[in-house]
């Protein structure tokens, strides 16, 4: 499979590296400072992939997108903040009979994770003498906070109980590359769920399964309806 890399940032290049591992070529690798605007995705620069990779920044990613949807290219974005313009990607993707994979996470362990959360909430649903709240840690670097990550988490549980509020606490610190934690504090007590993530090769190896999924399926879709088969 040829793969169009739309970033240059760590991520990028993580996909980058494996990819040869699993038998596919990079076709193009699009940076940042050559791409205002989405400038640099044209026909000819695109021509001949197979599926397009996208790691870049929520004030790039729209754009982005719009322009690789019009070429008819399958693409898998990680890039996060952008949500309040999803509506308008997913229908630009099904007005065109595109194929959009989109992911706040790569973590095969995340989304498992989140069904854990899912029953820890169902277990003390009702129980108010223990409060509730989500925590966050990433690298100094990354942009958005709170966390995709944890925005999808929060969304999930308050669906599960909305009468609590699910705050959100983030640190941007360090070389973290990403802690998650639900916890309920009672009076003498402390239940804690977590999920670490130890190296950014989970999120590459990741990426690229939904990239070799992606192609033959059209529409817009969640890196946990690839692997679950989930309505969400």
């Amino acid at each position: 499979m040829r793969i169009a890399i739309i970033g240059n940032g760590r991520m990028a290049k993580a996909v980058a590296a494996l990819a040869p591992e699993r038998g596919h070529s990079i076709h193009t690798v699009v940076g940042r400072d050559e791409n205002a605007a989405g400038q640099a995705l044209s026909p000819e620069r695109l021509s001949g992939a197979d599926v397009a990779i996208e790691f870049t920044r929520p004030d790039a990613v729209v754009k982005n997108l719009e322009r690789l949807i019009e070429l008819g290219i399958p693409t898998v974005t990680g890039t996060t903040g952008w949500e309040r313009e999803l509506p308008l990607v997913t229908g630009l993707v099904l007005q065109r009979g595109g194929a959009l994979l989109h992911a706040a996470n790569f973590s095969v362990g995340v989304h498992l994770f989140f069904q854990a959360a899912s029953e820890l909430v169902r277990a003390f649903r009702g129980r108010l003498d223990f409060t509730s709240f989500i925590a966050e840690e990433h690298h100094k670097t990354k942009l958005d906070a709170p966390s995709g990550t944890a925005l999808v988490l929060q969304r999930r549980l308050q669906a599960e109980e909305p009468a609590r509020k699910f705050p959100i606490s983030s640190i941007r610190s360090g070389e973290a590359l990403g802690t998650h934690s639900l916890t309920y504090q009672g009076q003498h007590e402390t239940v804690t769920l977590s999920h670490r993530t130890l190296d950014r090769q989970v999120f590459a190896a990741g990426a690229l399964s939904a990239a070799e999924w992606l192609p033959g399926h059209l529409g817009v879709f969640t890196f946990e309806q690839m692997l679950f088969g989930a309505s969400t």
